[in-house]
């Protein structure tokens, strides 16, 4: 997908990397030394996401809370990501997890931590047992988008608040369990708290200036691992976005990068973050070709997502401690909230 230059360009750059360098989207005759959303010579607004570590965010792992989290699953991406925070941020994990049937009975070590799988027989036994030890139990899901649904239902019928990060299910019917339980649950198919600001920001510019940006194309490009075949949540909202602002769009016109090759040469994905990156691109031109808008935020790795979901357990921890009545909280609640690490 090539972009046509135009006489002037703005942009906003939102990204998290692991390493020094800038992380850009070169297209066409551009080098892979040149970033294509920001030409060189001219001036932009740049926001970044810089690494955990280099803000000193974390608490120190010595400080250990007396907060106890089970991570459902252990031996998924993102569930061990999840429990390497946790344990980082001083939680106390709970040594059990749930899984598939073909799991149980599989204990896997994280974080010098001997975690044991339970499988779908006997899980309602096991949460309520470990409910009944840790009173003060928080669950956090990311298990698989068919468990989603019978998954929350167990929570609230065992009673246990819980964290949801998975994707997928019957999203109505999950709110309404919980809504007709007397469960508190933190819901976000986004846990990146620096991407939902992002968002947030855009649903802002909609709401408050709508067909701002009508008569304008748009052109959106996403890179995720290959084993991602759909468009991605977030460009979907972001999407969403543009539409009330005045574009028109159809979602069959996302670019989808899911080569390897093209994601390292033309995206410019670091090769060691080919498994797990989600970068995504939005270019809007207006009618006359002289004005271009850009919009860009790059995630290396997951732990911005795993971040974001120690941060929803706090925050839920301390709804749940001060007897709030909402039963229902997302990820912008928690950063309302301003409490984050």
């Amino acid at each position: 997908m090539a972009f046509a230059p135009v006489a002037a360009q703005s942009a906003i750059r939102v990204g998290k990397a692991e390493n020094a360098r800038q992380i850009a989207f070169p297209f066409g005759g551009v080098s892979r030394r040149q970033s294509f959303l920001v030409p060189r010579r001219r001036p932009t607004l740049a926001m970044s996401a810089a690494p955990a570590q280099q803000l000193d965010l974390q608490m120190p792992a010595s400080k250990k809370l007396d907060l106890p989290v089970m991570v459902n699953s252990c031996l998924g991406k993102m569930g061990q990501a999840v429990i390497k925070a946790a344990d980082s941020a001083g939680l106390n994990l709970v040594p059990l997890s749930f899984g598939c049937a073909e799991d149980a009975g599989k204990t896997i070590e994280v974080c010098g931590k001997a975690i044991k799988v339970h499988g779908p027989s006997d899980r309602e036994s096991v949460l309520a047992s470990v409910f009944d030890e840790y009173p003060n139990l928080i669950v956090v899901d990311y298990t698989v988008p068919d468990a989603v649904n019978s998954n929350a239902e167990l929570y609230c019928k065992v009673g246990v608040p819980f964290v949801m990060g998975t994707t997928g299910g019957d999203r109505n019917r999950l709110y309404k369990t919980v809504e007709d339980s007397n469960v508190s649950a933190v819901i976000s198919p986004q846990m990146g708290k620096q991407v939902v600001a992002f968002l947030a920001a855009m649903e802002i510019m909609a709401e408050q200036f709508p067909g701002a940006f009508s008569g304008y194309s748009l052109q959106v490009m996403e890179s995720h691992q290959a084993g991602k075949l759909d468009v991605s949540g977030t460009a979907k909202a972001v999407i969403s976005c543009f539409e009330k602002l005045g574009v028109s769009f159809d979602m069959n016109q996302v670019q989808l990068i899911r080569d390897p090759k093209q994601q390292i040469e033309m995206v410019g994905v670091p090769e060691e973050h080919l498994a797990g990156h989600a970068f995504h691109m939005y270019h809007l031109t207006s009618p006359d070709q002289t004005v271009s808008f850009e919009f860009q935020h790059n995630v290396c790795g997951r732990s911005i997502y795993a971040e974001g979901t120690v941060d929803a357990v706090l925050f839920l921890a301390k709804k749940l401690e001060e007897k709030a009545d909402k039963r229902i909280y997302n990820m912008i609640d928690v950063l309302r909230e301003g409490n984050m690490r």
